[in-house]
């Protein structure tokens, strides 16, 4: 971790980790139905540092947990156990109609680990925060959350224009003290520059794909303090460069051990992975923990 990220945990009252910080993607998606409360709550067991999680809002603006757009056909079924036909936009559909939806019993063919917690409900952002709070296991009570908005601005009919999603999610944050332990993370950042505004002590990471991207002219771009790269599209000298900013990066989805040792060698702060519990005992097995 460099210093000067060091100082600005510090600075936000965010209990700083020497070494690479974990973050569970999806919660654990390997082992748990992807951004659900079991597989949050397998997270903090683990002893993930951060829980990585996506949001969504339903017709009647209430924020929930999920990485698609829709109701993937694949990992969920209709109520009364029957298999889709179709999948609904979340934003489409009622709170009370999402709920609707079993999203634990199907298994994900991508993660044969994956233990299967049928009738499992896209839970809500106040009930990830909760199970936090009333968490007995080690490390609850700092845990700290990297939420992003799922946001696409060729496609209003997807989900809320950034200042009203940010205007759903920033209440739920305050509700629950959480500003100092949030991440909010994004492809699209209308929604950091909004929750600057808004709530200036939660961290912003910008979420990038790109091959051909400055990353030091974007982080500028969006004040952010992180950026969040594809493993696949980043290198130590781009490292390098936005560690004399006090940017800190975080790669995405790091799931074996050929790629956790690339993202340690380039020097980056914390990796993201469906396998927390695997990569925090690789990470201690390198002495890194």
């Amino acid at each position: 971790m460099n210093k000067y990220f060091f100082l600005l945990l510090l600075a936000a009252g965010v209990p700083a980790r020497a070494g690479i910080l974990v973050h569970g993607h999806r919660g654990t998606r390997g082992l748990r139905p992807e951004n659900t409360l079991p597989a949050f709550e397998e997270a903090i067991r683990v002893g993930a540092d951060v829980i990585e999680l996506d949001m969504h809002a339903t017709k009647d603006d209430k924020i929930v947990i999920s990485h698609n757009h829709m109701i993937p056909a694949e990992l969920c079924l209709a109520p009364g156990g029957k298999k889709l036909d179709s999948e609904p936009i979340i934003r489409s559909l009622t709170f009370d109609e999402v709920r609707s939806y079993d999203c634990g019993t199907l298994p994900n063919p991508r993660f044969p680990r994956q233990v299967h917690v049928p009738g499992t409900k896209m839970p809500t952002l106040d009930e990830v925060f909760e199970l936090a709070e009333r968490s007995t296991y080690p490390g609850a009570k700092t845990l700290q959350f990297n939420i992003e908005t799922k946001i696409v601005p060729g496609h209003p009919e997807l989900a809320p224009e950034p200042e009203a999603f940010v205007a759903l999610v920033a209440p739920i944050i305050e509700r629950h003290h959480m500003a100092s332990r949030v991440i909010l993370e994004s492809f699209d950042d209308r929604t950091l520059i909004a929750m600057r505004k808004r709530l200036p002590k939660v961290r912003l990471a910008l979420l990038t794909s790109d091959n051909h991207l400055d990353f030091v002219a974007a982080a500028k771009s969006c004040h952010c303090e992180i950026i969040s790269p594809d493993q696949d599209w980043i290198t130590k000298d781009d490292i390098a460069r936005l560690h004399k900013i006090g940017v800190q990066v975080v790669p995405w989805t790091v799931n074996e051990e050929k790629d956790w040792a690339r993202m340690i060698d380039i020097g980056a702060d914390a990796i993201i992975s469906d396998y927390p519990e695997d990569l925090i005992a690789y990470l201690k097995k390198r002495g890194l923990r």
